[in-house]
C-alpha cells in the first residue's frame, strides 16, 4: 500500500513539475495585464483587444525574446515590457524617424523612450527603429523568439503597396530563430470587398496577409477568431477609423459606430520552418 502511495505521490510530483511552466507563463501575463501600471483607458479597450488571449495564442511566455513592431504609445508594450522584463527581452522596433515622416511620429517615440527610462514601466527594454525600406534591421538576425505586430499591416500597404508588406515580413523572418512566431493582427477585409479597398480604409484582406507572408518564407500554422466582430462589415465612410477609438466622424452617427464597436480583426500565426 505504501509503495502504491509513493507511486502515486511521485507521479503527482511529476505532473505538476511539468505544469509549472504553463502555470507560471499564466500568471505572469495576467499579472501583466492586470496591473495598475495600465492606465483606465487601454484597459477599457481589453474588451475589443483580448490582450491575454491573443498572446497565449501567440505562445508568449516571460523567458522569450520578442520583438513587438511600431508599438506606437505603448498600449500592447504595457503588457509584454513588464511581463518580459526578469527573465526574457522585450524589443520595441519604434518609428524610424526621417525627412518627411508623419508628425505623430517623433512624440509617439518621444513618449516611449521615457517610459523606458530608469524606474519607467518598460525599463530594461531595447529600442530600435523599423521601417520597411529605410530601416529594415530590428534585431540581430536569428536572435528573436517571436514578432508581433498589431494594426500595421495596412500602413505597410498604403505606403509601400504589396511590396512593402513582403519587405516587413522579410525583416521579420531574419530577426527570427528557427521556430519563431510571427504573430499579426490586423483590421480585416472582407474576401469579397475590391482589391483597392486596401488602399485607403485601413482594412486588409486575410489572403492577401498570408500570401505576402508565405512569399518571405513563413508558414501559416494557426489562426484564431478571438479579435473578430461580426458586427463590423468595413464598409464606412472613413474607413477603420470611422468606428471607435477614432470616431472620424465626431458626433455623426455616434451610437451607431458606438454600437458595432471597433474593428473585426483576423489573428494569425506564423512560423519560421526550423
Amino acid at each position: 500500500m505504501k509503495t502504491t502511495m509513493r507511486v502515486v505521490a511521485a507521479s503527482l510530483l511529476a505532473v505538476s513539475a511539468s505544469l509549472a511552466p504553463v502555470i507560471a507563463s499564466a500568471d505572469a501575463l495576467t499579472d501583466a495585464v492586470k496591473s495598475e501600471s495600465r492606465s483606465a483607458a487601454n484597459k477599457a479597450r481589453d474588451e475589443y483587444r483580448h490582450p491575454q488571449q491573443t498572446l497565449r495564442f501567440f505562445g508568449i511566455e516571460p523567458d522569450m525574446t520578442v520583438v513587438e513592431i511600431w508599438p506606437g504609445g505603448g498600449w500592447y508594450a504595457d503588457i509584454l515590457a513588464p511581463m518580459l522584463k526578469d527573465d526574457g527581452d522585450y524589443v520595441a522596433a519604434h518609428f524610424f524617424m526621417f525627412d518627411g515622416a508623419p508628425r505623430y511620429y517623433e512624440p509617439s517615440l518621444k513618449g516611449f523612450k521615457e517610459k523606458a527610462q530608469e524606474g519607467g514601466i518598460y525599463e530594461g527594454a531595447t529600442i530600435t527603429a523599423f521601417h520597411p525600406s529605410k530601416s529594415p534591421e530590428i534585431a540581430p538576425d536569428g536572435s528573436a523568439d517571436a514578432v508581433l505586430t498589431f494594426r500595421n499591416v495596412h500602413n505597410w500597404y498604403m505606403g509601400g503597396g504589396k511590396d512593402g508588406v513582403t519587405a516587413s515580413f522579410k525583416s521579420f523572418y531574419k530577426a527570427l530563430k528557427p521556430g519563431g512566431v510571427l504573430g499579426v493582427v490586423d483590421h480585416a477585409l472582407p474576401e469579397s470587398a475590391a482589391d483597392d479597398a486596401m488602399k485607403s480604409s485601413g482594412y486588409m484582406k486575410k489572403s492577401f496577409v498570408i500570401d505576402a507572408a508565405e512569399a518571405a518564407g513563413f508558414k501559416l500554422v494557426a489562426e484564431s477568431a478571438v479579435n473578430a466582430n461580426p458586427l463590423d462589415n468595413a464598409d464606412h465612410p472613413k474607413g477603420v477609423w470611422t468606428l471607435p477609438p477614432s470616431m472620424s466622424l465626431g458626433e455623426t452617427d455616434q451610437e451607431k459606430y458606438l454600437s458595432i464597436g471597433e474593428s473585426n480583426r483576423m489573428t494569425l500565426k506564423f512560423v519560421k520552418p526550423e
